[in-house]
């Protein structure tokens, strides 16, 4: 059999199965490909210069096996396959934290950021920092920042020391254990945050692939706002004058306008449009706390 007609075998099966995608992938035949690729030990982008190929019953097999346990797990396949990617970049992941897919990484990766920096932007955090993805691409993005790596798990920062040293930044990233700013005296030039800000109604109807992930990151009390309330009460003391907080809320807008009304905010574009992330200067966060 062509690898080819594998991949496409696959994603009719896992549509049968009605798994839930959104961990790296939207659809079942990106997440077939993903699957094969990953265990055939093919570059993840080659499933073209590949369609051809003719497998042998012990790699069909293999494949197929790995497809089935996604979808008798409903792990996502980040899990299963010990990796996952941002910005082209690779990053281990196991269940110790959330599956990295902030589309902060999209703003770090194409600079939409940079025009609210200055050359005085020197220390940044990456608060809630998971496997700490959002802090390497920092580094990558900016090489004269120093940057803090914090978060609440000492599991999850175990998965982003390995990620920190995996891609050379040891020296230029601290991981902090820190429930939200307590341990974080700062002052950031910029903070990036990725909290938990999924609602109790969503939580309650999250597909089992999300129910996987580590309920810490993800469940952000009745509104999802739990967590930003202090993240916003605390803030300013950690901030430079100057300072930006860039801060990711998913689908929870209506949520955070409500618990927000007077808070001036810049929604900034990503690939799903203006209304996932924003960012709010030192100065307007004070001023809403008046």
């Amino acid at each position: 059999m062509q690898l080819i007609a594998l991949v496409e075998e696959l994603a009719a099966r896992l549509e049968a199965a009605g798994v839930a995608f959104g961990h790296g992938t939207t659809n079942a035949f990106d997440e077939a490909a993903w699957l094969a690729l990953w265990k055939l030990g093919l570059p993840l982008d080659a499933l073209d210069e590949n369609a051809a190929r003719e497998l042998q019953h012990a790699e069909e097999d293999a494949v197929r096996a790995l497809v089935e346990e996604r979808i008798a797990t409903r792990k996502p396949a980040a899990y299963l396959t010990g990796e996952a990617w941002l910005q082209g970049v690779p990053f281990h992941v196991d269940e110790r934290t959330i599956v990295p897919r902030s589309f902060i990484a999209e703003l770090l990766a194409d600079g939409s950021i940079d025009a609210w920096l200055s050359d005085r932007t020197r220390k940044v955090l990456d608060l809630c920092t998971g496997n700490g993805s959002l802090a390497v691409l920092a580094a990558m993005a900016w090489p004269e920042v120093q940057v803090d790596a914090a978060d609440l798990s000492p599991e999850a920062l175990e998965v982003a020391r390995i990620n920190v040293d995996r891609h050379g930044f040891a020296d230029r990233i601290r991981l902090v254990q820190s429930d939200g700013l307590a341990a974080l005296p700062g002052p950031y030039d910029l903070i990036l945050c990725n909290p938990p800000y999924v609602n109790a109604q969503s939580m309650a109807a999250l597909p089992t692939e999300y129910r996987a992930e580590p309920e810490l990151a993800l469940a952000g009390g009745s509104d999802g706002m739990d967590f930003i309330r202090t993240l916003l009460r605390d803030a300013p003391s950690r901030m430079s004058d100057e300072a930006v907080l860039v801060l990711e809320i998913g689908n929870e807008r209506d949520h955070f306008e409500a618990a927000f009304p007077q808070l001036e905010a810049v929604w900034l574009e990503t690939s799903t449009g203006d209304d996932q992330v924003l960012l709010l200067t030192r100065e307007a966060i004070a001023r809403n706390a008046t």
